[in-house]
């Protein structure tokens, strides 16, 4: 398959194959608690294992997407996915289960930074914006559809979701073998990034304010989700379909934010400036769900937070691939890592503050979330960097 379009869809493809497939086994995760009987904390241990998993294996993918090629981590993190995810279907102990998140935790660490370091290549630095905006779009949609998909799919049998997220690893992985060629690198100049090598390339002034960002808005967003149902059920008496509509719709809403305004967006303001708004509008209307009561209110109030954080990340991951240069494997493992290390302390120290009162993690995130505003207000573009492509 020659035709970049071509490519772009494959890969558009294959992140919602695989997210589609992470969205299936949601509507599945309580009955298998019950037949299990696992309880809550085990659960939230799972979660915790496949986010540092993937925390310890990003730099290393980073390393290895740049090293060894884009195309064969995709597949082999294809190929990983669809075994953890066979492997917690076949799963009868809480050991199999454990190691098949942990699988899973690698395998997001070799999908993520292979497909922007991909699509990168692919692109240029007009057309960046639009393609992160579609990938952005393709892990929304899919995550979106898998849970519906799956709850039919449990009408069959508890463990089919799980078998049906391995089957589509596989055949992504399968098609991405014939359809995909290992993509030409760009040559770019990147002056102050050859100054430093290993990890000390995090702190480089034109990555480092980027990587904070996604911690922050990693950060924000797991203490939001988490604790979402909990505290909409507890304040507001929300029942499972009312949670299902909010953010089913707040999916949709940021689904089609992002493929409609954010290349419209980041072509009129930039990146950078994109970023500054969402993240004052996101602190305002998190601190803003503690005081809203009404259905509506609560409604229209998530619907635009989350095009707020949904226009977030790809238009950091656009910035740092626009800078990154032949270090597109490197920042793109490291944006899977400090978005990491979010997804396991937001949720933690979210759920202790709930404990305390149901108000506590908003309030935490929106301070958390203000100060990653005030930080992007100091962030400014490298001018010096000449982007040869």
């Amino acid at each position: 398959m020659k035709s970049k379009k071509g490519i772009l869809a494959i890969l558009l493809m294959n992140l919602f194959i695989a997210f589609l497939g992470i969205g299936l086994v949601i509507p599945v995760l309580p009955t298998l608690m019950n037949e299990m009987k696992i309880d809550g904390s085990i659960v939230g241990y799972m979660v915790a294992t496949f986010a540092i998993t993937q925390l310890i294996f990003s730099p290393i993918s980073g390393r290895w997407v740049d090293k060894y090629g884009r195309k064969i981590m995709i597949v082999v993190g294809l190929f990983i996915f669809g075994f953890s995810e066979f492997l917690f279907g076949f799963g009868k102990t809480i050991e199999v289960l454990f190691i098949s998140r942990m699988l899973g935790g690698i395998s997001a660490a070799f999908i993520m930074p292979a497909v922007t370091a991909f699509i990168a290549d692919i692109t240029t630095t007009t057309s960046r914006s639009k393609a992160l905006g579609y990938m952005s779009a393709a892990i929304s949609t899919g995550f979106i559809i898998g849970p519906g998909i799956g709850g039919f799919l449990a009408e069959i049998g508890t463990r089919v979701p799980f078998y049906s997220a391995g089957v589509l690893g596989c055949v992504a992985a399968i098609l991405s073998i014939f359809l995909l060629r290992e993509p030409e690198r760009g040559t770019e100049e990147i002056p102050m990034a050859g100054q430093q090598t290993g990890l000390k390339r995090i702190f480089i002034p034109m990555y480092f304010i980027a990587f904070v960002i996604i911690f922050v808005l990693s950060f924000g967003l797991a203490a939001f989700e988490s604790l979402f149902s909990l505290f909409v059920d507890h304040k507001f008496g929300f029942t499972p379909k009312d949670i299902a509509i909010v953010i089913t719709g707040s999916g949709i809403v940021g689904a089609v934010a992002q493929v409609l305004l954010f290349d419209r967006l980041t072509k009129y303001m930039g990146e950078i400036n994109l970023i500054r708004l969402s993240l004052l509008v996101s602190t305002i209307l998190v601190m803003l769900m503690t005081f809203v009561s009404s259905y509506f209110s609560i409604l229209l109030t998530t619907f635009v937070l989350f095009v707020g954080f949904d226009l977030i990340r790809p238009a950091v991951t656009s910035y740092l691939s626009k800078i990154a240069g032949n270090e597109q494997g490197f920042v793109g493992g490291m944006n899977s890592t400090f978005t990491s290390i979010g997804n396991i302390f937001g949720p933690i120290i979210g759920g202790v503050l709930f404990d305390v009162n149901f108000n506590y993690p908003y309030y935490f995130a929106a301070i958390v979330l203000l100060i990653g505003t005030v930080l992007a207000m100091f962030w400014k573009k490298p001018n010096h960097i000449t982007v040869l492509k």
